[in-house]
């Protein structure tokens, strides 16, 4: 089992910045890929940004790409997503992913972080 544990959200006006981050814990064994969703009220869960675990190759919604970063640290099992010039409709919850690529693979989530972009 993995736990992931996020830390980071909060409220912040239109254009400013927040860094969230992810800790995990448990085995890491076959964890192939890490990133992070959001879920706005009303809305599906969407893939905002996810960073694979050997190379670090990324991809992003194309309505972050640009402003998110999403980066990791793997000798800590962390992982972080920087979020400048945020909007309003950046507000959900964020929640970390990571992704078990074994038979069968895994999906483990964290409980989620409110982050809140006023107008």
């Amino acid at each position: 089992q993995v736990q992931l544990v996020e830390s980071g959200g909060g409220l912040v006006q239109a254009g400013g910045s927040l860094r969230l981050s992810c800790a995990a814990s448990g085995s890491m064994y076959g964890i192939s890929a890490m990133g992070w969703y959001r879920q706005a009220p009303g809305n599906q869960r969407e893939l905002v940004a996810r960073i694979l675990f050997i190379g670090g190759s990324t991809n992003y919604a194309d309505s972050v790409k640009g402003r998110f970063t999403v980066s990791r640290d793997n000798a800590k099992n962390i992982i972080y997503l920087q979020m400048n010039s945020l909007k309003p409709e950046d507000t959900a919850i964020y929640y970390c992913h990571f992704f078990r690529s074994l038979d069968p693979p895994s999906d483990f989530w964290g409980q989620g972080t409110q982050v809140t972009v006023s107008s």
